[in-house]
């Protein structure tokens, strides 16, 4: 019968994941009245923690939008790019994963494609080298990144008070080893554009030739105090986030009253708590103190998106979660002795899983409970985590599809069989080198 609920699980992701958007979501709570009613399967809690942390760093994330902190960085992170075109391979990928990192989002990447797409095509450098490493940069940098919601599930997974800096401790410099990694194998991938057929043949278009004539503008806007601001409220509030994780002794203990879904039982709150009050509370005061109005937080695309992340979440991950409740004994039986003496089989169910689920945050919430039921220790999960960032397999993401559309060159492709696409390479080799170096600092630091 494990088997027939399982299958059930795979179809509703899969078909979930190629409906796209909210499709996932959608396709998970049908899983629930498969199960339910046909199998009468009891439901566990939906995923309130997670869904309540991404309505929260999602929201602070559309007010520095709206404020204009947003364009402010990423016209930062533009100059950084254009000072030294030369090497655009490797400075994108860092610079985007350090603004990813700070912003706790990739989506800020789209901004910068069009910078990276145009310098490298002018200076004969193929495009396919900086955007692939430049995206993949840009998701590795979330598994780590305190303003990102797969952080925080992770961390609220383990539950121990020193969770948040053991992952940051852990995920960033493993996670930024992984995309440099990705980077230099990228460094001269492919033939070169002079050498490159198609992009011969796109010589013959007089628009295309005039293009590559342009002038590079790379005008820089003037930055509001506003922009300023709001940055200084969104930086504050991630380390407020940082140091209330670490370092539990800081926050208001709660003696007395039993424990629920903000406090635990000991009167310590909880790392939901801790980032819903603080990035609501930064969202409010650039609603306060720049332009960031209400009405103008809920019109950004940042805001937009949250919808679709929410109902995914709530769907996939309510329905992941109530199958390996009712077959967890199953599961440990069958997996426990497996990964008790090769822990890191783990990591290949977690980036399988990734795959299909589009998310690294519902892939975080879905799979680490389940390894904690299997025995696996909390170094060994954190270790673990960069694979959640697995979605580049299925080129379906929407900072893939940007790039590709985004190279003018056509350097940048997905391929004759779909998974022979530019992102694989890139995506593999971070993969594996963060997982390795996370193995490894968390035996060093944990």
């Amino acid at each position: 019968m494990i088997w027939v609920q399982f299958a059930v699980l795979l179809i509703m992701i899969v078909i979930g994941s190629r409906l796209k958007g909210i499709g996932l979501g959608l396709m998970g709570v049908l899983g629930m009245l498969i199960y339910v009613q046909f199998f009468r399967m009891r439901p566990v809690g939906p995923p309130g923690d997670i869904m309540l942390i991404i309505l929260s760093i999602v929201t602070a994330s559309a007010a520095l939008q709206a404020a204009g902190g947003l364009d402010y960085l990423v016209q930062i992170a533009e100059k950084i790019i254009r000072k030294n075109p030369k090497n655009i391979t490797l400075i994108a990928p860092v610079t985007a994963f350090v603004l990813c990192l700070f912003s706790g989002t990739s989506h800020v990447v789209y901004s910068l494609l069009p910078v990276i797409s145009d310098l490298s095509a002018k200076k004969g450098i193929r495009p396919e080298r900086p955007l692939t490493a430049t995206v993949i940069a840009s998701h590795m940098a979330l598994t780590g990144s305190p303003m990102a919601a797969c952080t925080a599930a992770l961390a609220t997974v383990l539950g121990y008070a020193d969770a948040p800096l053991d992952i940051m401790l852990v995920s960033i410099p493993a996670c930024f080893i992984g995309s440099m990694a990705a980077a230099l194998v990228m460094y001269n991938k492919g033939k070169d554009l002079k050498d490159d057929p198609l992009y011969q043949e796109k010589l013959k278009d007089p628009a295309f030739v005039e293009y590559l004539k342009s002038e590079e503008t790379g005008a820089q806007k003037e930055v509001s105090r506003d922009a300023k601001l709001s940055v200084a409220i969104f930086g504050l509030a991630i380390v407020m986030i940082v140091l209330g994780g670490s370092f539990p002794h800081l926050v208001p203990n709660m003696v007395g009253g039993d424990a629920n879904a903000m406090v635990n039982a000991d009167g310590s709150l909880k790392m939901v708590t801790i980032i819903s009050v603080v990035s609501l509370s930064a969202a409010a005061l650039m609603a306060l103190f720049t332009k960031a109005k209400p009405d103008l937080i809920i019109k950004q695309s940042l805001f937009l998106s949250m919808a679709t992340a929410l109902i995914s979440v709530y769907g996939v991950v309510w329905m992941s979660a109530t199958f390996m409740a009712a077959n967890e004994v199953a599961i440990r039986d069958g997996l426990g002795a497996i990964t008790e003496k090769f822990p890191w089989v783990f990591t290949i169910a977690i980036f399988i899983m990734g795959i299909l689920m589009f998310s690294q945050g519902a892939t975080t919430k879905a799979m680490m409970p389940l390894g904690l039921t299997l025995g696996l220790t909390a170094p060994s999960l954190i270790a673990m985590f960069p694979a959640v960032s697995s979605f580049f397999v299925l080129p379906g993401y929407p900072t893939i599809l940007a790039a590709v559309n985004i190279d003018r060159t056509g350097s940048t492709k997905i391929g004759k069989y779909v998974v022979d696409h530019s992102f694989m390479l890139p995506g593999m080799v971070s993969t594996v080198v963060a997982v390795g170096m996370g193995f490894l600092l968390a035996g060093i630091f944990l």
